[in-house]
C-alpha cells in the first residue's frame, strides 16, 4: 500500500507554514507544486517546497520555488 504522506508540499511565508498537503503519488505532488506556484507565488516571501519521505523517514527536496539560484 502506498504511503499517503510520502510526498509533501509546503507553502511558507516569512518562515511560517501557511499551508501543507500530502499525497501518495509523485505525479500528483508535482501537479500541485505547479498549481501552488501559479496561485501563491505573489504572497510576500513565499517559498514552496515539494519533498519525498523515504521508508526510513529521510526527507529529500524534489522541487522548490523560488529555486536556490534565484
Amino acid at each position: 500500500m502506498d504511503d499517503p504522506e510520502r510526498y509533501r508540499l509546503t507553502l511558507t511565508s516569512d518562515g511560517a507554514v501557511v499551508m501543507q498537503g500530502w499525497w501518495s503519488n509523485r505525479a500528483t505532488g508535482e501537479r500541485k507544486f505547479i498549481s501552488w506556484v501559479g496561485s501563491y507565488s505573489a504572497i510576500s516571501d513565499a517559498r514552496i517546497v515539494l519533498t519525498e519521505q523515504d521508508d526510513d523517514g529521510t526527507e529529500r527536496v524534489l522541487q522548490q520555488w523560488p529555486t536556490e539560484n534565484a
